[in-house]
């Protein structure tokens, strides 16, 4: 496996010793973290297995991970449990593992049809590989399945967009994530486009694409929640809706994030420094903020403006004490009057208009 080339996540060449390692250590994070939170905090509604590809982790390393979660935290018996997946990296013996685990929502990196896009990102696989990964989860029982796509791509034409989308639909799966590509530095297609040796997608291009994937998929019974998310009506990622809600959450494993108790803090990016500080018995959260009063409300407004059902006033004044008008009133009038945001029934949402300006209107809150 390859590193995809927009991507600036954390990521290291598979190692099969290396990881067998990772997810002991982990297990021991996993033992460490639990017994600091709160009975409270113990309770887990959700869980996400993703960075990188942790399909490709043997099927029993993977039940290994849940098992330690279950061991040391009360996982409820109706939790969303969530495996990215690039399609091509896993069997279907290994999917009836991760379903017999508990497994119960795939995530699947497909971002194109097109095999030559395919090829410019990076990806190592076939939209045949999407379709035979589709059929293997709905035969060992997981019916839950998203499709990550990618649109404004390099050389990606709207027809493009279209087929992908089209292809994705035949395979009717119940979540539809659809991305703009981010250009970030230091990968390689920034260098590339840096040094203009390839030519980034047209911004007029890429808004059309952004408002084709809305009218299809709405066409087609997908109900538009969030920004760059779909779904069929009771099937929103309930792990992503935390981070929406600006609820806590616990991250495991090199380079994860938290939010607990006001504050985030990140561990150690190595893999091989995560292992050897937990063999040490060290910490390995590498970075701590405390959050003040003011980053708790300016997070929960645009996390929640992220929303398409809106920033709900009534929540908002009721964690906080004070009415969101109280606080921003001239930010909300100023977006109000250029049409990027409506307030009604005790929401704040995004307009149409607003939507594809998201940045520009949560600048306003920061």
């Amino acid at each position: 496996m390859k590193k995809c080339n927009y991507c600036d996540f954390i990521s290291y060449p598979f190692d099969a010793d290396l990881a067998a390692s990772y997810v002991y250590a982990l297990a021991k994070e996993v033992k460490l973290q639990a017994a600091k939170m709160t009975n409270g905090q113990r309770q887990v509604r959700t869980v996400y297995l993703g960075g990188g590809t942790p399909s490709l982790l043997s099927g029993e390393h993977l039940v290994l991970i849940l098992e330690n979660c279950r061991k040391h935290f009360r996982i409820s018996s109706d939790a969303e449990i969530t495996v990215e997946c690039n399609p091509g990296t896993v069997t279907r013996e290994k999917i009836a593992l991760m379903r017999r685990a508990g497994v119960n929502r795939i995530s699947l990196g497909v971002q194109a049809y097109q095999p030559k896009l395919l090829a410019f990102l990076g990806r190592t696989h076939s939209f045949n590989e999407v379709t035979e990964t589709v059929k293997a989860c709905r035969y060992e029982g997981i019916d839950n399945i998203n499709c990550d796509l990618i649109y404004g791509i390099p050389m990606q034409q709207r027809h493009d967009w279209q087929e992908t989308i089209e292809r994705v639909l035949d395979l009717s799966p119940v979540h539809i994530s659809a991305y703009g590509l981010k250009v970030e530095p230091g990968t390689p297609l920034y260098k590339d486009i840096a040094s203009g040796s390839v030519v980034p997608c047209d911004e007029e291009a890429e808004l059309e694409m952004y408002r084709y994937a809305i009218n299809i998929l709405a066409g087609n019974g997908y109900k538009h929640y969030e920004i760059s998310n779909f779904a069929f009506p009771g099937k929103e990622a309930r792990h992503n809706l935390i981070y929406w809600f600006n609820k806590e959450y616990l991250g495991l494993g090199p380079a994860a994030h938290s939010m607990l108790n006001c504050q985030r803090f990140s561990n150690v990016k190595c893999v091989a420094s995560y292992i050897k500080k937990l063999e040490q018995n060290e910490p390995v959260v590498a970075a701590t903020t405390q959050l003040s009063l003011e980053d708790e409300i300016a997070e929960t407004i645009f996390l929640g403006l992220r929303l398409l059902d809106g920033l709900d006033t009534l929540d908002f004044a009721r964690r906080f004490g004070c009415s969101v008008a109280d606080i921003f009133r001239t930010q909300l009038e100023k977006l109000a009057d250029q049409g990027l945001i409506k307030i009604a029934e005790n929401r704040i949402k995004l307009t149409e208009k607003g939507l594809p300006l998201a940045n520009e209107v949560f600048v306003e809150f920061i």
